[in-house]
């Protein structure tokens, strides 16, 4: 299949971005991307609160924004629609994030070799600089053949309902898409 990726890195990350709906709920944006560097930003958001006295953003939506940024800037990096799952993620929370403070993770890519594209990232308070905690990590090369046509179809478009399916979001925080029910009966 020939790929139209007469697009920027911005596009191409936005556009990845735009396919994982748990990225979405958390508000993650794309402020800038590279060929080999990305900043992400994770608002703060009473929802995403880890610790209610404090109102510390939780840890979990914080190795999501490092994880995410990561993935999305192999995702830029490599030529083509090649998705790339996380092998190995090792973090270092440095500092409890303050209350109210959006964070900026800048994620970048270190090496690529044939079988895994290696990263960096570093997660600031976006309002003072402040280093909250940085990852590195390293995600395992599939190849662009395994990548689904339908998440291709998003990137070269930008529709992502294509891929997703609708969002309802007629009630607050609820999610809900028209993709068919899975048989959790089954084994696999």
């Amino acid at each position: 299949m020939q790929l139209l990726m007469n697009i920027t890195n911005q596009q191409k990350a936005e556009r990845f971005l735009s396919v994982l709906r748990h990225c979405q709920l958390l508000g993650l944006e794309v402020l800038s991307a590279e060929k080999n560097s990305l900043e992400m930003k994770l608002p703060y958001s009473e929802k995403i609160i880890g610790n209610p006295l404090a109102g510390i953003i939780h840890g979990g939506a914080l190795t999501t924004l490092m994880d995410t940024a990561c993935g999305t800037a192999c995702f830029v990096a490599i030529d083509g629609m090649e998705l790339c799952p996380t092998l190995d993620l090792r973090v270092d929370y440095m500092k409890s994030s303050e209350p109210g403070q959006d964070l900026v993770a800048r994620a970048s890519v270190t090496r690529i070799t044939n079988n895994v594209v290696f990263t960096e990232c570093l997660v600031r308070q976006q309002n003072d600089d402040t280093l909250v905690a940085k990852c590195n990590a390293a995600f395992m090369r599939i190849g662009s053949k395994m990548t689904p046509p339908a998440f291709q179809g998003v990137i070269e478009t930008g529709d992502a309902s294509v891929y997703m399916g609708e969002y309802s979001g007629a009630e607050e925080g609820a999610v809900a898409f028209d993709a068919q029910p899975v048989n959790s009966g089954e084994r696999h």
